[in-house]
């Protein structure tokens, strides 16, 4: 058993909210082990995510849980509660800073609670101006800036549905999620930035509009001090102008049901249009307390930050920190402008306690040579968070010898599918290379052979999740009778969610996660996860980026790598043969791709994933579906008949 990174103290461990959530629960992480808290939050599911309402001063009535209706699709849990997300989410009315906001150098704001519970109240207003009714749905094209916090709530706080999506998407991946939503109102901003320049979206919000009869009010935000030009889109108004309440308006709150839908999130759409994916007011909250709370051990007071986008479900985690009393950080534009230690700045100028980003920033950072340990003080950061995909060792290594020695880093895996995670970090254990913590409170995670039997640790095979669990979607949107919702998740085991990760459990306890199961490689009939060839990839100082894909050659499958380099580096046989080892002697010989080639860039989700799938239909000869998902669609040209493949 390799010795751990990071173990807390027994000061720090027995200060945190999970040691007092266990003893408040009547159980001890002094006499017993976190695997003993879990087991408990799986047999007595009521119990817990009753705790878990109560440890979180919620705010409302969450009545009593109906655990003969909690399980598979159909999973209905606090039937009798009636709650608003909104006012557990606008606890706090003082004078602290709820909302510290930087727009790359374009921006600075700060909202204190007071003054985001009453731009709230005067949003509200201007939504039921419109008829805003609870149901319908109000829609964003907005960065990830105090706007975006104030309507997503606005709209919460009155029972409509809200749903965002990130500027930069193109129109027609706009119109491929909010025209199956049909929103009643567009909140939009004019333009953004990204590395400096400013990319004016208005025509593009021009095409939207068009494509999306439903629509009663476009409201237009402006971004930074430049004012907006003339407004010709029909029924189209400025932000300012329709917000028109006094600023000490109070907002009101309209309670509903646990399942009372609260926003819809997007599929990634790269194997077809996106699926629509309506959450659960109720859901959300108590997944996102037990998170919060209990396993990166947030509380009123601390300052969270999360490099995110408005089109990414960790937006939502973020912005759901405001539940616990915390203020968050939002930062919009590339986290390497205009310098490649821009969040590091923002960092020990905001005072984060959570330091969140994605494995792929983690790499970036790595490939950059940063050091943030010699350039800044980062004393506030307790834990840093990594998310999106697979973070390897290296990754690891690299938080503590070049971030900082003594934090948390708490590796997640999780998803859209259910806007949390099923396997997290825990501030009370000890943190091993490549490994995430522990399983989820009040998730019963396993890994399944094809057959559908547990395997032990060591053993590869399907994540799953045995058990229901509140933030299961309600239903997919326009999904008559439940059967997409039913084959996304349950149609391999029945009434087990089958989320598509290939997994294993390791000796400490902990799980790692070697990428999609339907983007494992099978040369030869043996089953390899990606992440354990990237990871190998990643160590080589001339490759900035790979992808891998499995390509159909006659009968079997052959093992294809494609890399970025550094500018002015060439694949030449040296570097290729370097590779290539490196990934024989890291990983086995089996995991040795058949070709090796270059191309100058990798498309990726808006979200940062690696979209295997994609290339592996270019390389194909495939069609790619819904290519308005990806980042840089044009970069699948480059797969397409790629000379090393012939």
């Amino acid at each position: 058993m390799d010795p751990p990174l990071w173990s807390p103290n027994n000061v720090r461990r027995e200060s945190t909210n999970l040691w007092t959530f266990a003893e408040q629960v009547g159980l001890s992480l002094r006499t017993g082990s976190y695997q003993e808290l879990h087991r408990w939050s799986i047999e007595s599911s009521g119990e817990f995510w009753r705790a878990v309402w109560n440890f979180a001063a919620g705010i409302g009535d969450l009545g009593d849980i109906d655990l003969k209706k909690s399980h598979g699709p159909t999973s209905r849990f606090f039937p009798d509660a009636s709650i608003n997300l909104a006012e557990n989410y606008l606890k706090r009315s003082d004078d602290e800073i709820a909302i510290s906001y930087r727009g790359e150098s374009v921006v600075e704001r700060s909202l204190t609670f007071g003054e985001l519970r009453a731009e709230v109240g005067r949003v509200q207003q201007a939504l039921r101006s419109e008829g805003v009714q609870p149901g319908d749905r109000v829609a964003t094209l907005l960065p990830n800036g105090p706007e975006a916090v104030i309507v997503f709530l606005a709209a919460a706080s009155i029972g409509a549905i809200y749903s965002s999506t990130s500027p930069d998407f193109g129109a027609d991946g706009v119109l491929d999620r909010f025209g199956q939503i049909e929103p009643k109102v567009l909140i939009a901003t004019d333009g953004y930035f990204y590395s400096g320049v400013r990319h004016d979206i208005t025509e593009k919000v021009a095409q939207i509009v068009q494509g999306l009869s439903s629509l009663k009010r476009v409201v237009f935000v402006k971004y930074g001090d430049r004012e907006l030009g003339p407004l010709t889109i029909p029924n189209s108004i400025g932000f300012d102008e329709w917000v028109t309440g006094p600023t000490n308006t109070q907002p009101d709150f309209v309670r509903s049901g646990f399942d009372h839908p609260i926003y819809i999130l997007y599929s990634s759409g790269t194997t077809g249009k996106p699926k629509c994916i309506v959450h659960r007011a109720g859901g959300v909250l108590l997944k996102h307390w037990s998170e919060h709370l209990l396993h990166c051990d947030l509380r009123a007071g601390d300052r969270l930050m999360y490099f995110t986008t408005t089109g990414w479900m960790m937006w939502n985690w973020l912005v759901a920190g405001l539940a616990c009393g915390v203020s968050l950080v939002l930062y919009d534009g590339s986290p390497f402008f205009p310098g490649p230690s821009r969040l590091f700045d923002i960092a020990d100028e905001l005072s984060p306690r959570l330091f969140g980003v994605s494995a792929k920033y983690i790499e970036a950072a790595m490939k950059e040579g940063l050091r943030p340990v010699d350039t800044h003080s980062l004393a506030s950061i307790e834990t840093v968070t990594s998310t999106g995909s697979p973070l390897a060792p290296e990754g690891f290594d690299w938080v503590y010898e070049n971030l900082k020695s003594d934090v948390h880093l708490a590796s997640f895996s999780g998803g859209t599918d259910i806007c949390g995670c099923f396997v997290i970090g825990d501030p009370t254990g000890s943190v091993h290379s490549g490994e995430i913590q522990v399983p989820a409170l009040g998730m019963d995670v396993a890994v399944f052979d094809d057959d559908g039997t547990r395997l032990a640790q060591g053993e590869q095979g399907e994540l799953v999740c045995c058990n229901a669990f509140p933030s299961m979607p309600l239903e997919f949107w326009d999904d008559p009778g439940g059967r997409k919702y039913h084959d996304a998740y349950f149609a391999r085991f029945s009434d087990v969610w089958h989320h598509g990760d290939f997994a294993e459990w390791t000796i400490n306890g902990g799980m790692i996660i070697s990428g999609r199961s339907d983007a494992t490689l099978n040369p030869g009939g043996v089953r390899i996860g990606t992440a354990e060839i990237y990871r190998q990839v990643d160590l080589i100082d001339e490759v900035l980026e790979s992808i891998v894909i499995g390509q159909h050659v006659e009968s079997d499958t052959r093992v294809v790598l494609f890399v970025r380099l550094r500018d002015g580096v060439q694949l030449n046989d040296e570097l290729e043969e370097r590779i290539r080892k490196q990934i024989r002697v890291g990983a086995s010989p089996r995991h040795v791709p058949a070709v090796v080639a270059q191309v100058p860039s990798i498309p990726r989700t808006r979200s940062g994933k690696l979209v295997e799938l994609a290339v592996r239909d270019a390389v194909h000869g495939l069609s790619v579906k819904n290519i308005e998902a990806i980042d840089d669609p044009d970069a699948l040209d480059h797969f397409r008949e790629h000379p090393a493949l012939s």
